[in-house]
């Protein structure tokens, strides 16, 4: 099994491959904005669900966390904030700041849900074309009056395949400044601003590269409409998403 990396899409015939994208986009946010105000209980059930998808498109779980690392560090940062700033009953004290039992039950939900919406969105965006994406953005702005659906959506399109483009420039220079001992830099905040600088500068020459192209070769929004396969199981997956939801919210 494969591990998966931020906004990268994987090849596959997996039951998440074959699904209208139109069903994915409406079920993702579905359930995001519902596992806001859910509980441990119902969070780990859908932890659960979400194992159950890792596995059947054959994804490494393990391997995929590895890829997100940094972001459990800054899950941990929001954790022991939490643990923190939320009064209660006090458990022990580090350097003098209290930890309470409430904090740390907050704290772990918090980060917890963080760590479920992160999963969905790399599951949605490892299994589905970024061109696909586009096409469901523009279909579900069309019917919105003064809104350039098209533009909108190769917009979105665009900023999901920037993403490992970005990634990747962000490795290399990190690689090149630890060729150069820049890792011996002990001051954070100055490691940051090296590593930040010349990757907003490699970002916008790829991008003012990308419009050259564009314009090059005579792009405009004036597209043939794209057109969407189903698999014949999306109104098994919309109830499903549905039910999902309502349990999100109740438990």
């Amino acid at each position: 099994m494969a591990g998966i990396t931020p906004f990268t899409y994987c090849h596959g015939e997996s039951i998440l491959h074959l699904l209208d994208v139109r069903c994915k986009f409406f079920m993702i946010c579905l359930v995001s904005m519902s596992i806001l105000s859910a509980h441990f209980l119902a969070c780990f059930f859908y932890c659960l669900i979400l194992l159950f998808f890792f596995k059947n498109s054959n994804f490494n779980i393990l391997s995929t966390v590895n890829h997100i690392k940094y972001f459990i560090l800054f899950l941990f940062f929001i954790f022991a904030a939490r643990a923190i700033t939320i009064k209660g009953d006090i458990i022990f004290s580090v350097y003098g700041l209290p930890i309470t039992k409430q904090g740390l039950n907050q704290g772990f939900l918090v980060s917890f849900k963080f760590f479920l919406v992160m999963l969905t969105g790399m599951l949605f965006a490892s299994t589905t074309k970024p061109a696909c994406v586009k096409s469901a953005v523009q279909w579900f702005l069309k019917p919105i009056p003064f809104v350039p659906e098209k533009r909108v959506a190769i917009m979105i399109s665009l900023s999901l395949g920037f993403m490992p483009i970005i990634a990747k420039q962000a490795k290399e220079i990190s690689d090149a400044q630890k060729a150069r001992c820049a890792d011996l830099q002990k001051n954070p905040i100055k490691k940051i601003i090296r590593l930040i600088s010349p990757l907003l500068k490699k970002t916008f020459l790829s991008a003012e590269n990308l419009v050259f192209a564009m314009e090059s070769r005579c792009y405009s929004d004036d597209r043939t409409d794209p057109e969407f396969t189903q698999s014949g199981k999306e109104i098994y997956f919309l109830i499903g998403s549905f039910l999902l939801a309502a349990s999100l919210m109740a438990l």
